[in-house]
């Protein structure tokens, strides 16, 4: 991963360092010292807050010391995504949400989206993108159609697979892809004999600050999409998975 940051050749020195592939950024494996989920992001220590107000965010992340090999443990990284944003507007030439509208976002009929920017009018990859409800499910829309739009190939057919392929556990009951989560939901379903009512659903998740949810159920042909304003606080991953589980899914089956 180093080669597409050359500007930052005296952290290549580094054997732990040298080793990182784009796929540790992608899988939230970097092996470095990173703290978002026990810090709230009102925390100047939060790491993903650290890297938004240092004067480098590329080599605060690349900086970062590293405690374990690299490839192995999952550990949320907003800091890998910036770098995977980094690497993209390099390799396009153009800012990370031109792109995004030119190749994803009018392709799927996505209406007025905005993408919170640092001082230098770069987006802000690991977080701030503004999009509605019903826009967010069109991303979801896309991943269920295995990267068709209507008789369009947006996303390649092996990205899909290969981002929703489990590359790492997060916890005893998930896996992570491609910046993807990935598992089954259990519950119950009010129909039928009562000991054939338990039920598991498969889903690929993008989760964000607040209960922003977006779920795609592969073996259900369905998309769901939650906003909410629950930011900082410790109950916000509730409500959503509730939700899933108590109505959605049994008002279907």
């Amino acid at each position: 991963m180093l080669a597409s940051f050359p500007e930052y050749s005296d952290l290549a020195a580094d054997p732990a360092r040298n080793r990182w592939t784009t796929h540790d950024a992608l899988t939230m494996t970097m092996g470095t010292d990173w703290d978002e989920l026990s810090v709230p992001y009102s925390d100047p220590t939060n790491s993903e807050i650290a890297m938004d107000m240092a004067p480098d965010r590329y080599r605060f992340v690349l900086g970062a010391p590293v405690v374990m090999e690299p490839g192995h443990r999952w550990i949320y990284n907003g800091g890998a995504t910036a770098l995977l944003a980094r690497i993209i507007a390099k390799g396009t030439g153009k800012p990370l949400h031109d792109f995004a509208r030119e190749t994803l976002f009018d392709p799927l009929g996505i209406g007025p989206t905005e993408w919170l920017t640092d001082r230098g009018g770069e987006a802000i990859a690991a977080s701030g993108l503004r999009m509605t409800p019903r826009d967010l499910a069109r991303i979801g829309l896309i991943m269920l159609n295995r990267g068709m739009w209507h008789d369009r190939r947006v996303v390649p057919v092996d990205w899909i697979e290969r981002s929703t392929s489990p590359m790492v556990e997060v916890d005893e009951i998930r896996q992570y892809g491609y910046h993807w989560y990935l598992g089954k939901f259990a519950f119950t379903v009010s129909t039928g004999p009562w000991w054939n009512r338990s039920r598991l659903a498969r889903f690929w998740s993008a989760i964000g600050n607040g209960g922003q949810r977006l779920f795609v159920f592969p073996g259900l042909d369905l998309v769901v999409a939650i906003t909410a304003g629950n930011y900082d606080t410790p109950d916000q991953w509730v409500p959503p998975t509730r939700m899933i589980c108590e109505v959605v899914l049994p008002s279907i089956l």
